[in-house]
């Protein structure tokens, strides 16, 4: 039997949520979701200052957080165990964008009042890394090659072309709700696929 004690009621609350989303209950996800996508979402905006980074930085924490529920210990609020995946997918973001960033050296603040610091330096590649990067790129393209045609040209569109969710929308003439859900599932595609090929990517 879990100790539940030392959590605050929301903590608590937060728990029972989790339990249910691994059980397969869609509105648990969703309710976590509309709990912290604001608080995620200002934390990804202070440390990435663009907020279609910021947006994308929050969907993808989530989507990691979700696929990596049954991981979650309750030994400490499931607020602090989100914040810590966002800021760390953060800090891997803006090292591979080389992101000019100074060290927040006072950390971010979780709903339940804990702070986590965030050390986030820019790196360069040398030659070998570019040449890496580059190879990656290739096999990135071949594996969004393989997604059905709906989600292909929306990666496309977005990671490729560079364009901004608005832009797709427009472009595209679907509803920016729909332009950002079927990025968010096709994300998720992207990364099982991509687990599938971790050895050559």
């Amino acid at each position: 039997m879990v100790n539940k004690d030392h959590l605050s009621d929301k903590a608590q609350q937060d728990l029972e949520l989790v339990g249910r989303a691994i059980d397969g209950d869609q509105s648990a996800y969703a309710t976590l979701m509309d709990r912290y996508r604001e608080s995620i979402y200002f934390m990804m905006l202070k440390m990435v200052k663009n907020t279609d980074d910021a947006d994308d930085l929050t969907i993808e924490a989530f989507g990691k957080a979700f696929r990596r529920l049954e991981q979650y210990s309750p030994s400490y609020a499931f607020s602090t165990w989100l914040f810590k995946i966002a800021s760390n997918n953060c800090i891997d973001f803006i090292r591979k964008k080389r992101i000019k960033v100074t060290s927040m050296d006072s950390g971010i603040q979780t709903d339940d009042g804990e702070r986590i610091k965030i050390d986030a330096k820019s790196n360069t590649r040398d030659p070998e890394e570019t040449m890496e990067h580059k190879q990656k790129v290739i096999m990135m393209r071949e594996v969004v090659a393989k997604l059905k045609p709906r989600y292909r040209i929306l990666v496309e569109k977005r990671y490729f072309e560079e364009l901004s969710y608005e832009e797709i929308s427009e472009e595209l003439n679907l509803p920016l709700g729909t332009v950002k859900a079927q990025l968010f599932r096709a994300r998720d595609f992207l990364a099982n696929m991509m687990e599938k090929n971790k050895d050559t990517i």
